[in-house]
């Protein structure tokens, strides 16, 4: 079985829900037991100074008005963070120059910082043992390489154009139910 962690997924239009609409995925697990990703272009309503305040954390103020992400639909509640800083305790490797935290211990130095580059994410996707499997085999995604210059310093709003530019696809031509013209 490839594994399609570490990776980025792509929504193709014919996916159809609404949850996922041009959504880039970072894929953190895939195996036989299903699969997991967080959404990294997808903004909440929601700012880092916001969530820093919730939780009585001190933030930099060149961070309080970074965007929080929506990781996915599943415990939409729980928060992962995605940072390139390896100085943190709590961390584990998802590629070379990129981390992923579930603390508040390893929340705390990263938004007190102004130096790492992250994203904090709440919830997340998650797919059945082979769900994503027969998702991508309907055309439902599209799986890139990814990198961490991508993930944490990209325009999330731009994030799933770019990618697919960089594939040597025109997002202009994905049509529904179609694929590629």
């Amino acid at each position: 079985m490839k594994t399609l962690a570490p990776g980025l997924l792509l929504a193709m239009p014919q996916l159809g829900d609404p949850n996922f609409h041009r959504s880039v995925v970072l894929m953190i697990e895939h195996g036989e037991g299903g699969s997991m990703g967080l959404v990294v272009n997808r903004g909440a309503p929601l700012t880092l100074g916001e969530l820093a305040r919730g939780q009585s954390l001190k933030i930099a103020s060149e961070r309080t008005q970074d965007p929080v992400f929506i990781g996915g639909p599943v415990e939409s509640h729980r928060g992962f963070i995605l940072h390139d800083d390896d100085s943190v305790a709590e961390k584990h490797p998802v590629m070379p120059g990129l981390y992923l935290s579930v603390t508040l211990d390893a929340l705390g130095p990263l938004l007190e910082s102004s130096t790492p580059h992250l994203r904090f994410c709440l919830g997340y996707a998650g797919w059945g043992p082979k769900q994503l499997e027969s998702e991508m085999a309907a055309g439902s995604w599209l799986f890139s390489e990814a990198t961490p210059k991508a993930i944490l310093e990209g325009n999330p709003a731009q994030l799933w154009e770019e990618t697919l530019r960089a594939m040597g696809v025109e997002p202009a031509m994905l049509m529904m139910g179609k694929g590629l013209n």
